[in-house]
């Protein structure tokens, strides 16, 4: 499934100034989402509470947060981990992405809920590509620019633009809210994830990306951002909103 990208007034122009060899280069932001629901088994119950104690004694995980589990560890407790990984190979080779997910580097996630945030000030250079591995927790992955929303499950795989606001809130709520996800609250999400360069061909076309569409700006930047309409901007955490930047 393919979210297009929404019609975007003149005026609201996102522009990615990224790290390209040892200089910036500047690209658009694309608000194409593509999203499938895959058929993966339920990873195994001995792995997921190990993955539970991890979030709680060694990740310490607060509402919001986002952070790395151990990959090499899970693997050999995870039979259908090579099954998981084929099934995303096999989504994006048909989104025409070919072996570009083979050759990126691939990561485990844990998340209770994420704030509405962007990576353009350090993966302007990649998308990402998830797939999330937990079962529903009645949770939504929310892209408020974009106009998209929705529901992860187990087999959730999604692309999308580093630099695209998104946030992982509560199932039919406004925002991003700390209290949705307390401690007693059973809201984990557990994830595998990619880091897919924004210059290969193929990711380029899928997500619509357009280069060098600000060069002279990009020459005067010495570190990676994300501009609306030629301005640095923050982005509420709770609403995910454009706001003046602190």
């Amino acid at each position: 499934m393919t979210h297009p990208a929404r019609p975007q007034h003149a005026r609201d122009l996102l522009t990615s100034y990224f790290a390209s060899g040892d200089a910036l280069r500047s690209r658009s932001v694309s608000d194409t989402v593509l999203c499938a629901a895959l058929d993966i088994p339920a990873a195994p119950a001995r792995l997921v509470a190990d993955w539970e104690r991890d979030v709680v004694s060694r990740l310490a995980l607060e509402p919001g947060d986002v952070e790395p589990l151990p990959l090499a560890r899970a693997r050999m407790r995870w039979p259908a981990y090579t099954h998981c990984v084929q099934a995303m190979a096999d989504w994006t080779r048909a989104q025409g992405l070919a072996d570009v997910l083979a050759a990126s580097d691939i990561a485990l996630m844990a998340c209770r809920g994420a704030r509405y945030h962007h990576d353009g000030a350090q993966y302007g250079s990649a998308a990402f590509c998830n797939l999330f591995v937990s079962e529903d927790k009645g949770l939504d992955l929310h892209f408020p620019v974009a106009g998209v929303r929705m529901p992860l499950t187990r087999g959730t795989a999604v692309l999308f633009d580093t630099c695209q606001p998104h946030a992982v809130v509560r199932r039919g709520s406004s925002g991003f809210d700390a209290a949705d996800f307390a401690a007693d609250v059973d809201c984990t999400q557990v994830f595998l994830t990619w880091e897919l360069s924004i210059e290969a061909p193929e990711v380029a076309r899928a997500l619509q990306i357009s280069f060098d569409i600000s060069p002279a700006t990009a020459l005067q930047l010495d570190e990676e951002q994300l501009r609306l309409n030629g301005k640095q901007m923050g982005l509420c955490p709770h609403s995910g909103r454009w706001r003046d930047a602190e």
